[in-house]
């Protein structure tokens, strides 16, 4: 699982996966995922044998079960079996039905025996989610003072949290395929939605705005390169950079901009905002997780709450997994409970 980490933030929509070749109680090499479209974690790893008859009679520890398909790669069990490995542990099953166990059904008729750990699906939560539901993982984010404001007032931004805490926001923008904002958001606000680290395939930045007409392009999310997709009402005639695209319906609900995105093949959501946006994804049941950071001051009465607009009829309940301080911040991370 080391190895696997290795990969974060180049993978795109591949999972996260390490591999490690032993035999005769010794470590004979280490592979992972670099990133989409390079070689597999078990490839990577068989490259790095000093011979590959090395692999004759040898045991092959990966994080997910080998794949069995064409993609980008040939398929990594043929390799596996072309090689004579006498034993496959994985970590989990890869929920991609092109895989879903094939894989080791296939070593098992080729008399490799297999061991599912069934250890690893916390690593690429995102990626087992997304074929469990067909559709994204969602997490809704966003910074509130100690009485739950997010702005100390309408249309104007309050800058609440520290660096330490931006710090941590760019970690977690790291993590998801595409982040989503309102308006309102980007108005006041004016995000770029970059993560600074520059991955080799960044989070695609999706705006939810009535008028794609009103938009302004000297707003800093249009002064940097990576997809932008703007979901708005009406048609847009005015002329717009190469990587922004405009996506027309009357009425973009969180169910539709779900199944848009699921249909790229989006498997991680992160909502920046704002309290509307947050309101009609709780509304329509649409959140899986929250990451809240909470700076310790308070704005009163006249501040803007951090979700707002919607009434919801039956409470959503969470599991706290993770409070951590970030200088004078605090970061709560809770998963929902179904």
């Amino acid at each position: 699982m080391d190895q696997a980490q290795n990969g974060l933030g180049q993978t795109w929509q591949n999972p996260l996966v390490g591999a490690v070749i032993v035999k005769n109680g010794q470590i004979l090499a280490k592979g992972y995922h670099h990133r989409f479209g390079d070689k597999h974690a078990e490839i990577d790893a068989i490259s790095h044998l000093k011979n590959e008859k090395a692999a004759i009679g040898a045991t092959l520890y990966v994080t997910l079960e080998p794949c069995r398909h064409q993609g980008k790669t040939p398929p990594c069990v043929d390799k596996i079996i072309e090689l004579g490995f006498k034993r496959v542990v994985v970590g989990q099953i890869d929920p991609n039905p092109l895989v879903a166990g094939k894989s080791v059904e296939r070593m098992k008729q080729c008399d490799i025996q297999v061991t599912n750990l069934d250890n690893s699906k916390s690593m690429n939560l995102a990626y087992n989610f997304y074929y469990q539901n067909s559709r994204p993982l969602i997490t809704l984010k966003y910074a509130m003072s100690l009485d739950g404001k997010i702005n100390q007032r309408n249309g104007e931004r309050t800058r609440l949290t520290g660096n330490d805490t931006f710090q941590d926001t760019q970690k977690l923008r790291l993590m998801n395929q595409a982040i989503l904002i309102g308006e309102n958001t980007l108005k006041v606000d004016n995000p770029q939605l970059t993560v600074r680290c520059n991955p080799t395939f960044p989070p695609l930045r999706i705006v939810l705005i009535r008028n794609a007409q009103k938009l302004d392009l000297q707003q800093a999310i249009f002064q940097s390169k990576g997809p932008i997709y703007i979901l708005t009402s009406y048609e847009n005639t005015q002329v717009l950079p190469e990587n922004v695209h405009v996506l027309v319906d009357e009425a973009w609900t969180p169910k539709k901009i779900i199944h848009f995105l699921a249909q790229q093949g989006i498997q991680s959501l992160l909502i920046e905002g704002g309290s509307h946006i947050h309101a009609n994804f709780i509304k329509s049941g649409l959140v899986d997780n929250l990451v809240v950071y909470i700076a310790p001051k308070l704005i009163g009465g006249t501040g803007l709450p951090s979700v707002w607009g919607q009434e919801i009829f039956e409470m959503m309940n969470f599991k706290i997994k993770q409070i951590v301080q970030l200088g004078a911040d605090v970061k709560i991370s809770a998963r929902r409970v179904y």
